[in-house]
C-alpha cells in the first residue's frame, strides 16, 4: 500500500529532565486514539516507559517509538513518534533518535525555561539539522512564566524563536492558550476526555500582551520572506494567515526559525495544537534533502538516494534491542521498499541479511507488516550481523549512509 509521504511526519520529543516529555507523548497517544486510558509517569503507568526500572523511577531510560494517526482539517496524517530520555547518561538514545528523525518538539519547563540538558539536546539537533518546534509546557505550574521561558530560548540557545501562541494567564491563573495567527483564545474542557476546545474572544486584560506577541510574530515571519517584507513595509494588514503559515513553514524547515507554543500536558491543555503545528511547520520526509552516503568500494565517492519508493532500498539501523524472538532491529527506511522475507545487504561488512519479520512498533507492542515504504520507522527480526549505525541496502545498489557519532 503506497503511502503519500506528504502526509507522514517523523518527530521526536526531546528535552531536559522532568520538562514533561513522556506526559506530552501520553497525551498525544490518547488524542490520536492509540491508547484509551491515559498513563501517568508519576504512577508508573506511562505507555512509553515500559521498562520496570522506568516505571519504578518515573524517568525515561530508553527511547520508545510508536506510530499514530492524526486527523487535521479532515486529512489523515501518519505520525511516527519517538519519546527520548532527558538524563545526560542516556544521551546516546537522543543522539540515535535525532539521526533518523525529520523534526522534533523541544519541550521546556514553563518555570525553568532553558536548562542544561535542553542545551545539549538542542546542539544534537543542530548537528543533524533537525527542524524544531518549541513547547513551553507546565504553564499551570506555580511560578510558570511564558515571557521568561520564551526569552531564555532566545538568549541561551541563540534561537530565532517566533511565538505562534501565548498563554491566557500564568501559573495558577493559567486558563487557556491564545492562537496568535487567528487572534482567538482557546479553552480546554478540564476533564480527561478534554477533546473539546472552545474558542472565544481574547480577554481584555490579555489583549495588549497578545497584540505585542502578534506584532513580534508577524515582523519576524516577514523577515524570512522577501515578498512579505514588501507587504509588511507598505500595508501589513493585507498579509493573510496562509501566507504567514507558508513562510513560517519554509523558515522552520530551513532552520532559520523555531515556532514557539505553550500549554500544560498534565492538565490536557494545548496538546492537539502541538500535533497541528507539527503538520503545519515540520517537514515530511520528501522535504528533507536527499539522504547522502558514500560508495562502499571508495569512500571518496559521494552518493545520494531520493525519498522515493521507486529508488533502490536503503535504510539505517538506529537501535538494536534484545527480544524473546531474537534481536529486534529498529530501522529508518530512507528509500525504496522493504518486504518481509527480503534479502538485503550490509555494505559495511559485506554480509547478506534476511528480514524474516517486519513490525510497526507501539512502545513494546507491535503490529506485523508485510511491507513498508520509504520515510517509515519500523523494526525487523532476523538480522544477525547488523548493529547500530549500520546501513542496509539493495544487494545490487550498495550505499553506506552517514553513521551517528557517539560520545
Amino acid at each position: 500500500m503506497a503511502i503519500d509521504l506528504t502526509k507522514v511526519r517523523n518527530i521526536g520529543i526531546c528535552a531536559h529532565i522532568d520538562a514533561g516529555k513522556t506526559t506530552v507523548t501520553e497525551r498525544i497517544l490518547f488524542y490520536t486514539g492509540k491508547i484509551h486510558k491515559m498513563g501517568e509517569v508519576h504512577e508508573g503507568t506511562a505507555t512509553m516507559d515500559s521498562l520496570e526500572e522506568e516505571q519504578k523511577r518515573g524517568i525515561t531510560i530508553q527511547s520508545a517509538a510508536t506510530t499514530c494517526p492524526w486527523n487535521y482539517n479532515g486529512v489523515e496524517y501518519k505520525v511516527n513518534l519517538i519519546d527520548t530520555p532527558g538524563h545526560v547518561d542516556f544521551t546516546i538514545e537522543v543522539e540515535r533518535s535525532l539521526r533518523v528523525l525529520d523534526g522534533a518538539v523541544a519541550v521546556f519547563d514553563g518555570k525553568e525555561g532553558v536548562e542544561a540538558q535542553s542545551e545539549t539536546v538542542w546542539r544534537q539537533a543542530d548537528r543533524y539539522g533537525v527542524p524544531r518546534l518549541c513547547l513551553i509546557n507546565k504553564m499551570d505550574k506555580m511560578g510558570g512564566d511564558f515571557d521568561y521561558s520564551f526569552n531564555s530560548i532566545k538568549a541561551r540557545l541563540g534561537a530565532n524563536a517566533i511565538p505562534v501562541q501565548c498563554p491566557v494567564g500564568n501559573g495558577n491563573d493559567f486558563k487557556g492558550v491564545i492562537d496568535l495567527m487567528r487572534m482567538k483564545a482557546m479553552y480546554w474542557v478540564t476533564e480527561e476526555q478534554g477533546n473539546n476546545i472552545t474558542e472565544g474572544e481574547i480577554p481584555a486584560e490579555h489583549k495588549d500582551k497578545a497584540e505585542m506577541y502578534r506584532a513580534m510574530m508577524v515582523e519576524k515571519i516577514c523577515e524570512l520572506d522577501d515578498s512579505l517584507t514588501e507587504k509588511f513595509l507598505t500595508d501589513p494588514n493585507t498579509i493573510t494567515v496562509d501566507e504567514l503559515k507558508k513562510a513560517l513553514r519554509k523558515g522552520t524547515i530551513a532552520l532559520k526559525c523555531f515556532p514557539v507554543l505553550c500549554g500544560s500536558a498534565l492538565k490536557y491543555v494545548g496538546i492537539q495544537k502541538v500535533l497541528d503545528a507539527a503538520v503545519d511547520y515540520l517537514p515530511c520526509p520528501t522535504e528533507r534533502n536527499d539522504v547522502e552516503g558514500v560508495d562502499p568500494k571508495d569512500s571518496k565517492v559521494k552518493m545520494t538516494r531520493p525519498h522515493s519508493d521507486n529508488a533502490p532500498f536503503s535504510a539505517l539501523v538506529f537501535k538494536v534491542v534484545s527480544d524473546v524472538a531474537g534481536n529486534l532491529t529498529y530501522l529508518r527506511v530512507y528509500s525504496g521498499k522493504l518486504q518481509k522475507g527480503m534479502r538485503v545487504r550490509n555494505p559495511g561488512n559485506g554480509k547478506k541479511e534476511n528480514v524474516s519479520r517486519l513490525y510497526e512498533m507501539h512502545a513494546q507492542n507491535r503490529t506485523a507488516l508485510d511491507e513498508t515504504g520509504c520515510g517509515q520507522i519500523v523494526a525487523v527480526v532476523g538480522l544477525k550481523d547488523s548493529f547500530t549505525g549500520d546501513t542496509l541496502c539493495d544487494p545490487d545498489n550498495p550505499i553506506i549512509l552517514e553513521r551517528m557519532t557517539f560520545p
